[in-house]
């Protein structure tokens, strides 16, 4: 019995911090970035298709923006001859996907270093694979299956139709157009942004006013948190408990009904944020539930970790832990690079965490800052699969080198 009010308490607290400390900067961050998205990145990406000798560096760019949305853009252009698969690489070695918003919001010094390095060795990187030519073969295999799939190209049901500020019902595309082979993998084979008229659609578009104005109250909270204020102390016992459990259970509960547990967004949903602001909105509103979910989980993920440790006893756990974290190895960096070949941003989101909480080295951020892909990889899967295992090696192998050099550094200089 006591070890179960134990773990009460730990979820009440993980559910409390986690919102108050990271979620509501999150959501502050995401909608910031969310309209700068909505106004630049497509302007981007028609300089990237221009732009043959500085792609890499380009690509980098668009991968070290928070979130998936650039990279994700990058990844169709590849299949069509676009870009190099140089670009292709750089920006997967750039990109952080939605764990850059929990680093963001919680260490931003960290961040703006993490993102220098991992835009230096994206672009140098990048420039390697294409000198080399690394990717030699992917095209022409691409190619011969698409030659052997044509047929399939009769798609049964209506293509999806973006809605446009100006209300054109005419669909618009980044990275390829309508109704050719990428447009029915990407819209078609894989599964796009929620269906109109289903129940997690309604929620999703009905309640994001809501999620906002919670986000608003635990934005504002967390900055009183920073300057010391209790927040349990007002003249309504634990209002900061109540508004942390109210934000991370609506978190949960708008993941899902979106659908996203794992991937947040896909080729479909990227290109939708930039037709509408609206839409833009609403699935920021998504991206931060994503995020304060994991990070929820992070959180709790820790604390019973800490427990277990002291075998009931969290006092002695983090005493433990302590004691456990001057001793750590290479085995850090080792981790954070094999977590970041998951595809998705989920188990990313939980190792930038760890870091935030002081259990894992800088080193090993950023072996995993380099290593992982966020939700941008799920795009090159689904349309080479070749192609997607090529790019993994080719991020994993820079991730590995720097991992473990950034950890000599750090124990030579830092400790």
């Amino acid at each position: 019995m006591v070890l179960m009010k134990e773990i009460l308490r730990l979820i009440v607290f993980s559910a409390e911090n986690s919102f108050i400390q990271v979620t509501g900067f999150v959501g502050a961050v995401l909608i910031i970035f969310g309209y700068i998205d909505f106004k630049v990145s497509g302007a981007l990406v028609k300089k990237i298709e221009k732009s043959k000798k500085t792609q890499p560096i380009i690509g980098s760019f668009l991968g070290l923006t928070p979130g998936c949305g650039g990279a994700i853009f990058v990844m169709p252009l590849f299949p069509k001859g676009t870009v190099s698969f140089g670009t292709v690489v750089a920006t997967l070695i750039a990109t952080m996907g939605d764990s850059a918003f929990v680093l963001m919001s919680v260490m931003p010094v960290q961040y703006i270093w993490v993102s220098i390095f991992s835009f230096i060795v994206a672009v140098a990187t990048g420039y390697l694979v294409d000198h080399y030519d690394l990717g030699a073969g992917l095209l022409e295999g691409i190619e011969l299956r698409k030659a052997n799939k044509q047929k399939k190209k009769e798609i049964a049901r209506k293509p999806l139709m973006a809605q446009s500020e100006q209300g054109d019902d005419t669909p618009v595309h980044i990275g390829h157009a309508e109704g050719d082979e990428i447009d029915y993998i990407l819209h078609h084979c894989i599964k796009g942004h929620q269906e109109p008229g289903t129940l997690g659609y309604r929620f999703t578009h009905g309640a994001y006013p809501l999620y906002w104005a919670v986000i608003l109250i635990g934005f504002i909270f967390g900055i009183m948190d920073l300057f010391q204020v209790d927040l349990n102390a007002f003249s309504i016992p634990n209002l900061g408990t109540i508004v942390g459990i109210a934000g991370t259970l609506l978190s949960i509960i708008m993941m899902v009904m979106g659908k996203k547990f794992i991937c947040d967004d896909t080729h479909e949903e990227s290109e939708l944020k930039l037709l509408s602001f609206k839409e833009t909105i609403i699935h920021n509103a998504q991206d931060t539930a994503f995020v304060g979910m994991w990070v929820f989980f992070a959180y709790l993920a820790y604390e019973l970790f800490i427990l277990a440790l002291g075998r009931g006893d969290h006092s002695i756990g983090n005493q433990i832990a302590a004691a456990f974290l001057s001793q750590q190895g290479l085995t850090a960096v080792i981790l954070g690079v094999l977590v970041g070949i998951i595809p998705g941003c989920g188990p990313q989101i939980i190792f930038v965490t760890l870091y935030t909480k002081g259990l894992i080295p800088f080193a090993a951020l950023l072996a995993n800052a380099i290593s992982q892909d966020g939700d941008a990889l799920f795009p090159l899967i689904a349309i080479d699969k070749r192609s997607a295992v090529r790019a993994t090696v080719l991020n994993t192998i820079p991730a590995i080198l720097v991992g473990l050099l950034a950890y000599l550094i750090e124990v030579k200089f830092f400790k």
